[in-house]
């Protein structure tokens, strides 16, 4: 009976698993954590980004700052695509015809202003309704990434110089 009761949990662990990982999407089972900040982007599925490259290589970010970064610092390569997690739906959609967001009261992802994809514009004009913001194209949200790199990267280092801080207080 034990033996049977142990080939039992065997299975259901093995099962489990292999269920819950292809409840991941296939970019964020490829790139499970975001190569700059290491945020999961399973958790940040809303705003993850997936760049494929013309060279056959991909990357994959948390947020449209981080795809930023990559963007910038590999400026020899051409993006074959980029996609964009739905802020709704969370699926991934062709960045370059999404209806985006700029601002509003939602926080952002690795930025003070944040910046929201949707599929559909009407699920982006309800967003703006509700939370504020404008609606923009991905050139325009490209733009005012780069233009807030400064700021954010700023306030990405005081929040992470804050919690190390409080670590080694607690460790104290």
């Amino acid at each position: 009976m034990r033996k049977s009761l142990s080939v039992v949990c065997v299975l259901a662990g093995i099962m489990f698993w292999g269920l819950s990982a292809f409840a991941q999407p296939s970019d964020v089972q490829k790139h499970k954590s975001c190569t700059y900040c290491g945020m999961d982007r399973g958790m940040f599925s809303h705003s993850r980004v997936y760049i494929q490259y013309d060279d056959g290589t991909d990357f994959g970010a948390c947020s449209i700052h981080c795809a930023a970064v990559d963007l910038a610092t590999h400026i020899d390569k051409t993006p074959k695509s980029i996609e964009v997690g739905d802020y709704n739906a969370k699926a991934l959609i062709d960045a370059e015809t999404a209806t985006w967001v700029i601002g509003g009261n939602k926080p952002g992802v690795m930025t003070k202003n944040a910046k929201w994809a949707f599929a559909k514009k009407e699920d982006a004009e309800k967003f703006v309704q509700e939370n504020g913001g404008k609606l923009a194209t991905f050139d325009e949200v490209m733009k005012v990434t780069y233009e807030d790199m400064y700021s954010d990267t700023k306030m990405i280092r005081e929040k992470r110089k804050m919690k190390k801080m409080q670590m080694e207080q607690k460790k104290q």
